[in-house]
This record gives structure tokens, C-alpha cells and sequence, in this order.
């Protein structure tokens, strides 16, 4: 269920319950869902830190390391905290930051810190959780509405576990996207390697980007010591120790003493072992040992003993101590599951008393803040980790590891039921076990991850990216496993994989490196590591990696042509793809004319091989002249791409897409008919795969029917245009009816195309019905998602405001387009290189409706400030604005209320202008030349100077015919005053 308020509603109410399974509301905000109801994730409004009572704490003192209960108080990292406040308060509305460092290092203690001090001053703060295998707030309703605040600023932790794809769908929530509130993300990850896939998202939503690492903590200036004083002193007072000046701090110089949780973990250890007159241990690994005994301790003291009791059958807890260890393992793996998960994974590991007391016993242990999930995990999460690794076998440390370690781990990833196959929490089994075997931990870890992946490598990937990732870092990895898993990765792009299989690539591509001598081989690996780190986002390390492979691939070819010209082709291609990603546009251009050259060269001995890369490289081609703005040359390029993948028998859908395109470069250099001829192949190709494919292959073909409808309207064969902006539509609405989050924006398109084609054919009042229908989607898709669909609802206000003038409703009609230009201002606003091109349009047009109602003034206002934004853009961009400021010119023109010698030089003017972009273009020129000549001769008669009115006549010669009726209009409205 989803509630997004009107933001004039200043309270909104929404009552949500559930008699079964899970219900959430939110005002204010999207809330995105699977096929299955399950959410992909929930947003929550912060809430404050629970206060559990001080003797529930001193039960079990890992408690007080929780940072959901942030026993103490926020110390230290006033530098970080400084730079996420500039961050919050300068730069532009919507920004994302990704925070990381290693777990433990303080990031979900500094974000809550920022949160409450982001609430301090007025933001709204909001805790974002991943849906599948999370623990969700209670069921209800959240109210998401800003109102009055100063921004939002939502929270992300785990961020680096999220699927890529999940984490767009949270980006794009309307919560983000309130145009005039500010809005901050702040992602929460141990490591930066899926940044980059990431940032690359959201490019599309302009949003600015930055990264922060959380450094180890400082000594200097005693900022360790400051921080053990702080803890020290909240443990002290929750054991009731008035005086905690004599329990010194331990040595904090050592470098694990770097971790916040280091530094809290030594000040719990100090009080707890003065409390019980022992020393604390002086070792990181001495200080994780004792927490655990705790642990230990607890659970012998809830079973008790029974030899000693009346009635033991009475008694509530009921699993002893070697039982709760297990189980504890078990959740560790797990995390927080429902009761139906939680008695299956304990049935299969068949151990005694019966699940549903162990599950009861264990929730005594660590109960969970959801009634309804069982198993929450020991925390925090970097201790839960060193007791997997300590209760697995193959350390030396003071901690008795358990021979039945190995097996519980390989039952509860179901590596003893059917092969390849993965339990829903493998992300989070593999990524603790990978993270506790990672660099300065426990590398025995190691040869038990090794053992479950060389029965299923496939598990690696069911873990997901931020358990690829983790386990590139484990220490002295086993690179046949590496290998192995290697092999299962998918051969192109998955966006929810791409960060790891970077990672991993790259770790095992060191290695073999490391081991290979053979320029061959070692330019194989590096091409093959360039295409992952590309698919990754990292272009600059892809960059390096290809540049390095063909430098080796050219030595080798210049040495042996015959037999690494092929390879060398192959990746000079590659680095031209790298480059173009990088932004090297220049140099990637000279590397695809490079690689066409040899792939000419090689298709002379092979042309079955090597014609088809023609084809492709001839397509890439294109794509470099155009980013260098040599616009005819990438035509002929695209040309010649689509007769080589003909002629190479390219599959049916390349041929499409490549044909759609052409009909767009054809079309703006006034090549119409081929244009048309292009677009009406790719419709038919489309139509025949859609046929066999609907659910792939209909959105293509509503697109290009789309297309074909602009190309059959500028060739004034309207009814065709309708027909075909009338299938788009049906097939767009039977989209929508099953995914309407994704083709609703598409179906408004099609409706507004439909409704220009009508109203063009003199069919008004259905291109108005339908122009309305247009303006209430985009209104209320601009409702859900502002920055994303504003601009669109502008361009339908817009256009339903012609539509209105048409039929008469010229009142109607200034308020529609007022409405435009009123939004075409704030977007503005917020991003003028993009908008004010568009509001210049929209000043045009109201200028034209404003005239047409007697408002005169306000009309040459609005059309004088079009012209003016149009003059400066074209001082700027005199190619690309000049055509702007010619039509600007034009409407002031006929905003006047009198032909006189002002409207004779403003279409000098333009006249002046179409001859200077006639002379550049005259494909794309020449037909407005005509109009504008014919127009400035029509004006010239009005004001009674024939002789040059003459002239320019004689000057259009043949064009003049198809130049004439702006200027008949002219005439007919300097006589009736009659709207234009």
C-alpha cells in the first residue's frame, strides 16, 4: 500500500493494520514492493535510542556495545562529524554520500550522532531498511511528510549488502525528489569498491555525489584516551561505581586500538573485570575472549543447575549451555528470521530440547525488538564475527572451539541438500565469515569458506556483491576456490553482482599475474579484468587495465601479425570502449578508427569472423564522432554500421535499435523520407519480435511507434501519425496496467503525441479530452517523483494550453501555460543550464495566450523576457541557442498590438539569423529562411513599403508558395486583431 499526500495537506492521517503477515503505510513517500507483497525496503522515521534497564545490561556487557541502545554517549570524531554537517548544509538539493571504513570503526554511532544533530536543525531524519531478511518496525503507518522542514536526510546502513537495483528504487522514492526541500543520503558501507556502480545511478537524477572514509582513530592529542574516559566512565555509573579513576586504561597505542569498538570494548572489559577483581586482558583478541566468556556465563546461569532443584519441570529456560551455543552460532549465520525459518534450520540440525524451547530460550538471551522474528544475532556485529571464528576450528586463541562448528556451518547453508542451491541468509553467512577472515583476523576462517565453496562456488554468488567483495580481502585465500568461483560469474553485465565480481576478478588477476611470466597470458587477464572493472563503474582503474593489455597485445602483433593481429583488434577495442567511458572522447575516437583499420585488414583473410565486428566497431564509430561533434560523419557512420550488420547477418533486434536511432540522425538533418523509411523498418522488425516476445520486446516497439507517429507528422500524414500514436498508446496502457510505476511516464508521452496529431487534423475537442488526460498523469506522477517528472508536466501544460486556445478557451488557456511557466521558473531555480532553454518556450507561449486575451502588456513582458534568455544562451552557444532566439523573436513579434517599424526590425532580425544558420545547415534551415522572409515582406506591405517587400519576394522565387501562409496570417491579424 502507498500514500503520497498532496503537499498543501499540512496533517495527513492513515490507519494501516494487519491480521495476518506484514502492513506498512507511509504519507508522504513511495513504498516499493515485490511481485510477492514483501517490501524491498521500508523507511522509517528515527527513532530514539531504547534505554534498557542497567541490570538487563550488566546480564549479558555486550549489550552495551549495541549501538541501537548507544549506552555512550557520542565522543570524539568532531572532524567527521563537521564534514557530513557542510556536507548536509552547502552544495546543491540532492546529494548522496557513501561513508565507509571497517565494521567497528564508529559509522552507525557517527550517523545517528548526525541524524539527532540533523534534527536539531530542522531536517527530517529517516533510517532506510532493506526489505528481504531485515527486522521491520512494527506494522503501522509512518508520516513522511515535510512540511515544514529544513531537508530530509535518510540513512542507509548495510548499504554496500544492498543489490544494486534496490538501492535505484530507493533513489528514485518522491520522498527525495520535494523540489523545494533538501535532501541528503547518507550510505553506510564497510568498503568503497560498489561506490562507483552506484554513483554512475545517479547521474540521471543530478544529484551531486561525494565519498567519505572514516579513518582509524588518532592518538594525537589523546583523542583514544578521551574516548576510554567517556565509556569507562557510562559503564562505571551503570555498575554502580562512583568512583572509576582508578581503573586505568590499558595500552591504546597498538593499531587495532584504531576501532571505536576497540577503545569501548577495553572500557567495559576494565570496569566489568574491576567489578569482578580481575585484570582486564591487555590484547584486542584477550578483551573479544572475556566478552564471550560472559556469554558463556549467562547462559550456565539461566539453565542453573537441575540435579538441585524441587520441581525442574517447571522451570522456564530449559536449554543447557552446550545447546545455546549452537544456537547462537546458528543465529549468528541467520540473523533475525520468523519463528517458521528459525524451527526449520534448528530441526535440521538435530539437536535437543525441541526448537520451539530452544527458540524461546534463546529470545530470553537476545530478544528482538519485532515480536514476530526470532534469532536476533549477538552483537555487535564485529564480535559476532570473532565467535564464528573462534567456535570454528583451526585457531590457537584461549577459547575452546567446537568439533561441531564445521558441520552446523555447512547445514545451515544447505550444502548437504540439494547442490547449488542457497538459503536466503548465505549474504549474510558469507559476508560475516569472509569478514572475519579478512586481513589481521582469523585466517583459519579461511580453509572453512574454502571447503563450502569448493562444494558449491555457486554460493558466492547467491551471497551477493558485498560478500564477493569481502571475500577478495580474506587473508591467504585458497586461488583455485577464487578460480572456481570466478567461473560461475556471468558473462556480461548484472548489475547486482558487478562491484564484486570486480573485486574478486581483480584479486585473483594479481595473483595469476604474479605467477605467469607469458605476455599473452598476462594480457588476456588484464583485458578480461578491464571489462569487469568497466561493468563495475570503475573507469579509471578499467582504463589502466586495458591500456596495459594493449600495450601488450601491439608488441605482440607487430612481432607475430598472423597471430595477435585479431587479439590486438579485439582489445584496442576495448580501451576505446574504456576511454569513452573515462571521457577520452579524442583519444577514443583514434582507437576505434585504429581498430576498424585492423578489423578491415583481418576480414580480408576471415570474413565470417571479422565482418561482424566490423559491423559493431562501425556502430562504435558513430557514437565517438558524434561525442566529438562531428555530427554527418557519425550519420554516415551509423549508416554504414547497418548495412555491414545486414550483410553479416546481425540479429533481428540489433538491426531494430540501430535502424530506431538512424531514423533520429536522418531526421534532424532533414533527410525526412529516409528518416521515415528507417523508423518504419525498425516498427516492422520490432512488431515480428514482439509477436514472438511480447514481454521484451513490446516496450521497444511502443517506442518506436512513437517515433514513427513524429516522423509521419512532419510529413503531414497525420492520419498515419495518429494510427500510429494510437497502438503506442493501447500497448503502453496494457503496460501500465501491469507495471505502472515504469510505462505511466510512457503512456503520458504517447497520449500527448496523440493529442498534437489530433488537434493538427482539426479535431480539437478529442486533442483536448486527450491532452487533459496527458496533464493529470504527468500532475500526478509529478506528485510521486518532482525532479523527475515536473519538466514533462510543464511541456503537456503547455501544449493543453494551445489546445484550449484552439477551441476558443483563451482564459483557460493563460492559466494552464501560466502554470508552466511557473513551474519552468523554480525548476529553473535549481538548474538553469538545463531549464531555462524550456522556460524560454513556455514565456513564448504564454506571451502568444496572454496577447490573444487583450492583456497586452504582460504579453510583450513575458515574450521580451523569452528573448532576452534566449540573446544571453546564444552569446554563450550561438550553434545551439541561435535557432532558440529566432523563434523567441518571432512570438515577440506577434505580441504586438500594431504592425509598425519595431515588428519590421524584430523580423530583420530573424531574417538575419535563418540566413546565418541556412548557410551552416540548409537541410535544417532553409524552410524557416522562407517563412521568415515571407513574414518580414508581408509586414513590409502593411507598413506601405512595397518596393522592398518586392525584393524579398523575388528572393523567395519558387519557395515562396510554401512560405507564405505565416505571412497571409500576418496580414489576416493586422487586420481582425484576432488571436494568431
Amino acid at each position: 500500500m502507498s500514500s503520497g499526500e498532496a503537499e498543501e495537506q499540512v496533517s495527513a492521517r492513515q490507519v494501516v493494520t494487519a491480521k495476518s503477515g506484514f502492513a506498512y503505510g507511509a504519507v508522504g513517500a513511495d513504498i516499493h514492493i515485490f511481485g510477492d507483497g514483501t517490501p524491498v525496503y521500508l523507511l522509517e522515521n528515527r527513532r530514539a535510542a531504547p534505554r534498557p534497564s542497567p541490570q538487563w545490561l550488566r546480564e549479558l556487557p555486550s549489550r552495551m556495545l549495541n549501538a541501537r541502545f548507544q549506552v555512550v554517549d557520542f565522543t570524539g570524531r568532531h572532524d567527521d562529524l563537521e564534514q557530513l554537517r557542510q556536507w548536509r548544509d552547502e552544495g546543491p538539493r540532492l546529494s548522496v554520500r557513501w561513508l565507509h571504513a571497517p565494521g567497528g570503526q564508529g559509522k552507525t554511532r557517527l550517523a545517528d550522532r548526525f541524524a539527532v544533530d540533523s534534527a536539531e536543525h530542522g531536517w527530517k531524519a529517516v533510517t532506510a531498511l532493506h526489505g528481504p531478511g531485515t527486522v521491520w518496525p512494527p506494522p503501522g503507518s509512518q508520516d513522511l511528510s515535510l512540511d515544514d522542514a529544513a531537508g530530509v536526510l535518510i540513512i542507509v546502513d548495510y548499504a554496500d549488502q544492498w543489490p544494486l537495483s534496490h538501492l535505484t528504487w530507493l533513489f528514485s522514492n518522491a520522498l527525495l525528489h520535494q523540489t523545494h526541500v533538501p535532501a541528503r543520503v547518507l550510505l553506510l558501507a564497510r568498503a568503497a569498491d560498489a561506490w562507483p556502480r552506484v554513483r554512475a545511478t545517479l547521474t540521471n537524477l543530478q544529484a551531486a555525489t561525494s565519498s567519505q572514509h572514516l579513518p582509524p582513530l588518532s592518538d594525537e592529542a589523546g583523542g583514544r584516551a578521551e574516548m576510554f574516559t567517556a565509556a569507562r566512565d557510562t559503564f562505571a555509573n551503570l555498575y554502580r561505581l562512583h568512583d572509576p579513576t582508578g581503573i586505568e586504561h590499558p595500552s591504546l597505542l597498538s593499531s587495532e586500538m584504531g576501532l571505536t569498538l576497540a577503545v569501548h570494548m577495553a572500557a567495559l572489559v576494565a570496569v566489568d573485570a574491576h567489578v569482578a577483581g580481575q585484570a582486564a586482558p591487555p590484547t584486542l583478541e584477550g578483551l573479544t575472549i572475556y566478552l564471550l566468556d560472559r556469554e558463556h556465563l549467562h547462559w550456565a546461569r539461566l539453565y542453573g543447575d537441575e540435579s538441585h532443584e524441587l520441581l525442574p519441570r517447571r522451570r522456564r529456560y530449559r536449554t543447557p549451555p552446550h545447546i545455546m551455543n549452537r544456537a547462537v552460532f546458528t543465529a549468528v549465520l541467520t540473523g533475525a528470521v520468523p519463528r517458521p525459518a528459525a524451527v526449520d534450520v534448528l530441526e535440521l540440525l538435530h539437536i535437543a530440547p525441541d526448537p520451539e524451547q530452544i527458540i524461546a530460550d534463546h529470545s530470553i538471551c537476545y530478544p528482538s525488538t519485532d515480536q514476530d522474528v526470532f534469532f536476533e544475532p549477538l552483537y555487535p556485529d564485529r564480535l559476532a564475527e570473532d565467535f564464528l571464528a573462534l567456535t570454528l576450528i583451526g585457531h590457537s586463541a584461549d577459547y575452546p572451539a567446537q568439533p561441531w562448528a564445521s558441520g552446523t556451518l555447512r547445514k545451515v547453508l544447505n550444502q548437504e541438500g540439494e547442490p547449488g542451491s542457497a538459503p536466503e541468509w548465505a549474504s549474510r553467512s558469507v559476508t560475516f565469515l569472509a569478514n572475519s577472515a579478512g586481513p589481521g583476523r582469523w585466517p583459519h576462517v579461511t580453509e572453512h569458506l574454502n571447503e563450502l565453496l569448493t562444494t558449491n562456488p555457486t554460493l558466492a554468488l547467491a551471497a551477493g556483491s558485498a560478500a564477493l567483495t569481502a571475500l577478495a580481502e580474506v587473508a591467504n585465500p585458497d586461488f583455485d576456490v577464487l578460480e572456481a568461483v570466478v567461473a560461475q560469474f556471468p558473462v556480461g553485465r548484472h548489475p547486482d553482482l558487478d562491484a564484486g565480481m570486480a573485486a574478486v576478478t581483480s584479486r585473483v588477476t594479481t595473483h595469476l599475474l604474479s605467477h605467469t611470466d607469458s605476455p599473452f597470458e598476462r594480457a588476456y587477464l588484464k583485458n578480461h579484468l578491464a571489462v569487469r572493472q568497466g561493468n563495475a563503474g570503475m573507469y579509471r582503474e578499467a582504463l589502466e587495465s586495458a591500456r596495459y593489455a594493449e600495450a601488450i597485445w601491439r608488441s605482440l602483433a607487430l612481432e607475430s601479425p598472423a597471430e595477435y593481429k585479431g587479439a590486438w583488434a579485439d582489445s584496442l577495442a576495448s580501451l576505446s570502449n574504456c576511454l569513452g567511458d573515462a571521457g577520452h572522447h579524442g583519444e577514443a575516437l583514434t582507437a576505434t578508427e585504429e581498430t576498424l583499420g585492423l578489423y578491415r585488414q583481418l576480414s580480408k583473410m576471415n570474413p565470417v569472423e571479422y565482418e561482424p565486428r566490423i559491423a559493431i566497431t562501425m556502430g562504435n564509430l558513430g557514437v565517438r564522432l558524434s561525442a566529438v561533434g562531428r555530427r554527418d560523419e557519425a550519420l554516415e557512420a551509423a549508416e554504414q554500421a547497418i548495412q555491414l550488420c545486414r550483410r553479416a547477418g546481425g540479429q533481428k533486434a540489433t538491426i531494430a535499435s540501430m535502424l530506431d536511432n538512424l531514423g533520429v540522425k536522418l531526421w534532424a538533418v532533414e533527410r525526412r523520407d529516409e528518416a521515415l523509411n528507417a523508423t518504419q523498418e525498425a516498427v516492422e522488425l520490432y512488431r515480428g519480435l514482439a509477436q514472438a516476445n511480447p514481454t521484451e520486446y513490446e516496450p521497444e516497439l511502443a517506442r518506436c511507434l512513437n517515433n514513427l507517429g513524429i516522423r509521419l507528422c512532419g510529413l503531414s500524414r497525420l492520419d498515419e501519425a495518429r494510427r500510429s500514436a494510437e497502438e503506442a498508446v493501447r500497448i503502453y496502457q496494457r503496460l501500465t496496467r501491469a507495471n505502472s510505476a515504469k510505462y505511466e511516464p510512457d503512456l503520458a508521452g504517447s497520449l500527448g503525441n496523440l493529442a498534437v496529431y489530433l488537434s493538427l487534423g482539426w479535431e480539437h475537442a478529442e486533442a483536448l479530452t486527450i491532452a487533459e488526460q496527458a496533464v493529470a498523469s504527468y500532475r500526478q506522477l509529478a506528485e510521486a517523483n518532482p525532479a523527475l517528472h515536473e519538466p514533462r508536466l510543464a511541456d503537456s501544460l503547455g501544449s493543453l494550453g494551445v489546445k484550449l486556445s484552439a477551441l476558443g478557451q483563451y482564459e483557460e488557456a493563460v492559466a494552464v501555460v501560466q502554470e508552466s511557466v511557473n513551474l519552468r521558473r523554480r525548476l529553473t531555480s535549481v538548474n538553469a543550464s538545463l531549464h531555462e532553454p524550456e522556460l524560454a518556450r513556455a514565456l513564448s507561449n504564454l506571451g502568444l495566450r496572454l496577447r490573444a486575451v487583450g492583456r497586452y502588456a504582460e504579453a510583450r513582458a513575458a515574450a521580451l523576457e523569452s528573448v532576452q534568455i534566449c540573446r544571453r544562451l546564444a552569446r554563450i552557444s550561438p550553434t545551439v541557442y541561435e535557432p532558440h532566439l529566432a523563434g523567441s523573436l518571432m512570438a515577440f513579434a506577434a505580441t504586438r498590438e500594431s504592425v509598425d517599424d519595431e515588428m519590421e526590425r524584430i523580423y530583420a532580425e530573424v531574417v538575419q539569423l535563418y540566413r546565418r544558420l541556412a548557410a551552416a545547415a540548409p537541410k535544417a534551415f532553409d524552410g524557416n529562411l522562407q517563412t521568415a522572409l515571407s513574414a518580414h515582406a508581408s509586414v513590409l506591405d502593411i507598413l506601405g513599403r512595397t518596393k522592398k517587400a518586392n525584393k524579398i519576394r523575388r528572393e523567395l522565387g519558387t519557395g515562396q508558395n510554401r512560405a507564405s501562409a505565416l505571412g497571409v496570417r500576418v496580414l489576416r491579424w493586422a487586420k481582425s486583431r484576432k488571436p494568431l
